[in-house]
């Protein structure tokens, strides 16, 4: 009950109301800062090609009331095949273990990579280095060399390294 009557309200002489909304004049732009009326007067009268942006030129509507435009719609089929065969051409298979069947991913764009196949690649560079170079590794994940360049080169994998601990010198302990 309390929907149709706001519903009616609201809607009460809408149609009029829009006239007098189009009617209003619009806003006009913001007055110039008086710094700088010079120099836009001057930039006018060294270029009157600005003016001429804002005249209506009859030799370009013509020529645009001359075109006609037919558009014929594509056939359904042809572009679902070219749609298939993109896709094949766009994806890879995933070349880790890992079960992806949690996070729905099935298919890997080229140029792309999971970020376990990223670890996998930095580990495996880091380890044998003379196998996995940044040519094989471009090849195998359908990547460019130049963006494995750029992985190989700034990102690392992190290290942990034991250090052993400092020896106390009791003399410094005692001192204090």
């Amino acid at each position: 009950m309390g929907g149709r009557l706001t519903r009616a309200i609201r809607n009460f002489n809408l149609e009029n109301r829009v006239h007098v909304e189009i009617g209003k004049r619009k806003p006009n732009s913001a007055p110039r800062h008086p710094s700088s009326e010079a120099l836009i007067e001057q930039q006018l009268s060294n270029h009157p090609e600005i003016n001429e942006v804002h005249n209506k030129n009859e030799e370009l509507l013509s020529l645009l009331k001359d075109i006609y435009v037919d558009s014929k719609e594509i056939p359904a089929k042809k572009l679902a095949t070219s749609e298939a065969s993109k896709q094949l051409q766009e994806h890879r298979l995933i070349k880790s273990d890992l079960n992806y069947e949690l996070f729905n991913i099935t298919k890997v764009p080229k140029g792309k990579l999971t970020i376990v196949e990223a670890l996998t690649i930095l580990n495996n560079h880091k380890l044998k280095p003379e196998i996995w170079t940044a040519e094989k590794i471009a090849e195998d994940y359908c990547l460019e060399l130049k963006d494995v360049k750029g992985l190989l080169e700034f990102f690392k994998l992190f290290e942990i390294k034991f250090l052993p601990p400092k020896q106390i010198n009791k003399e410094l302990l005692t001192a204090r």
